[in-house]
């Protein structure tokens, strides 16, 4: 096997096992708010989430098909690339796995992206191949919407209670509670769809750039074995159900009913929906989602954000991208003198 090839194997490898880690996290967005409101079981909610994710990655390939062009062109190639990219899968991968433990919600994508910038930057100052574009990538993918992002999904999920308590207003609380948990249930199901297009649809182009990267496969459309390989990575990590998320979401950040559940979770499908198939743009699912609960739980009569716990979610969002950019910086900085 030629070092090129072994090279491949192992970002390939990488790549699938982030996928895995990356559902696992993710699982909280799509069940925490309707396992929180009884919508569904625990059981019913990973299952059905790992369906939906599934379904969204292997749906459509616009996505995974305009990342690659937007990598592609600047990521080197051979050896060079593909230690760029399995340095940041490898940064990403352990900010991961902290947050995990810390039961934090953070952003797969914002990872990723961070420590291959990290990564490509510590390359170009040791004159090693690097990335071109790597700044504008992390502002433009990274930095610009971990600010609007969020923003936008808690003041359209702050925004949207109001017309919905208007509508409902002369209906008993049971009845609501009720039509709302039915509700609920399906945006449960958008959510994980909406996943599955927007971090399904990642993986499948982090692999169709590495294999392209190490002359596996020419430049082209994303074929249905990579969706296939991605999906199927995504929805196993998604059944393992990542609970110590589920559980900061659901009980640590806000006391919601079941119909601002739906709307949040309405509110971030719309969003991730339309990042994928509209305008092309990776988007993060934990911010749409957690941003989403906040607003909407933030509209009622009492006080039920804990904004102690939410600050802290925030501040680990801003710490992403400096620690990913740090740790792919340091992983090329140690492996520069082996390859």
């Amino acid at each position: 096997m030629t070092v090129l090839s072994a090279f491949t194997a192992v970002a390939v490898l990488l790549t699938l096992a982030y996928a895995v880690l990356n559902g696992f996290r993710d699982a909280s967005n799509a069940v925490a708010a309707a396992v929180r409101t009884r919508a569904l079981t625990p059981v019913v909610a990973v299952v059905v989430a790992a369906f939906f994710a599934f379904l969204g990655t292997i749906a459509t390939s616009g996505l995974s098909a305009a990342l690659v062009d937007a990598l592609d062109i600047h990521l080197p190639d051979g050896v060079g690339g593909l230690k760029l990219l399995i340095c940041g899968l490898l940064a990403a991968g352990a900010w991961g796995l902290y947050c995990w433990w810390r039961g934090l919600p953070m952003s797969s994508t914002h990872s990723l992206l961070s420590g291959l910038v990290g990564a490509s930057g510590a390359a170009a100052f040791t004159g090693d191949a690097s990335m071109s574009g790597a700044w504008a990538l992390l502002l433009g993918s990274v930095l610009l919407p971990l600010l609007l992002s969020p923003i936008l999904a808690y003041t359209l999920s702050y925004l949207l209670v109001i017309p919905a308590m208007w509508l409902v207003r002369h209906n008993t609380s049971r009845t609501v509670n009720e039509v709302s948990r039915a509700g609920q249930a399906v945006t449960a199901c958008a959510v994980a769809l909406g996943m599955g297009l927007q971090d399904g649809q990642r993986t499948g182009a982090m692999i169709a750039l590495v294999l392209i990267t190490g002359h596996v496969m020419d430049p082209g459309p994303v074929t249905w074995a990579i969706q296939l390989a991605a999906g199927a990575a995504l929805s196993f990590g998604v059944l393992l159900g990542g609970w110590r998320i589920t559980h900061t979401l659901g009980r640590r950040l806000v006391n919601f009913d079941p119909l601002r559940g739906m709307i949040a979770q309405g509110v971030s499908a719309v969003m991730l929906f339309l990042g994928s198939l509209v305008f092309h743009l990776p988007l993060s699912t934990t911010q749409a989602v957690t941003s989403g609960i906040v607003g909407a739980g933030k509209n009622q009569a009492f006080e039920s954000v804990f904004w102690r716990n939410a600050i802290r979610v925030a501040w680990h969002w801003i710490l992403t991208p400096v620690v990913c950019v740090f740790g792919g910086a340091v992983l090329a900085l140690a492996t520069s003198p082996l390859f």
